[in-house]
């Protein structure tokens, strides 16, 4: 018995320790933390890439998401995506997005996002790729995007992984 116990929990710290690896740790930045961000591989070429993540603001106070940078791009503009009338439109966002206290505002394909311009080299599945956001009130913080494959829908999509909150895995038979 004692053998089996050993395997499971060995089994469990595995799970746990391959959760955490695969997903961008979060960041906080004065009261808004930011999470799950990730990006997806770029074919050869490609000159342009999205930048998608979380942000929480869990102060009182609403902040604003003004700009962003990557070493990897020429330019990064925080852009927001609509369909109007059957027409999708991107355009920047004039100002930089409102983080409103007590809410959660998400950057994902098909809406706000992070618009990669002038990409220096093609963004590859398992990279770590540094960005610096830049806040009013909360100031300049680095996050890491994970370059997940090209035609990911979210962070978990690595290998169809899914990760829940603990850094564990979902339906993962032993």
């Amino acid at each position: 018995m004692r053998s089996v116990t050993t395997v499971l929990a060995l089994a469990a710290f595995i799970a746990a320790a391959l959760g955490t690896a695969v997903r961008a740790e979060d960041v906080k930045a004065g009261d808004l933390v930011i999470s799950q961000a990730w990006t997806r591989a770029t074919p050869g070429g490609a000159k342009t890439g999205g930048g998608f993540l979380t942000i929480e603001n869990k102060g009182s106070a609403a902040d604003r998401l003004v700009s962003a940078s990557a070493d990897v791009a020429g330019k990064v503009e925080v852009h927001e995506m609509a369909v109007n009338d059957g027409v999708m439109k991107m355009r920047p966002i004039e100002g930089g997005l409102a983080i409103e206290p007590g809410k959660t505002v998400k950057l994902a394909p098909g809406g706000y996002h992070l618009m990669m311009m002038n990409l220096k080299n093609p963004l590859k599945q398992g990279e770590k790729l540094p960005v610096t956001l830049q806040f009013e009130k909360a100031g300049k913080v680095t996050v890491t995007l994970d370059v997940e494959g090209v035609g990911a829908k979210g962070p978990e999509g690595a290998g169809g992984m899914e990760m829940n909150k603990m850094g564990g895995q979902k339906g993962m038979k032993m």
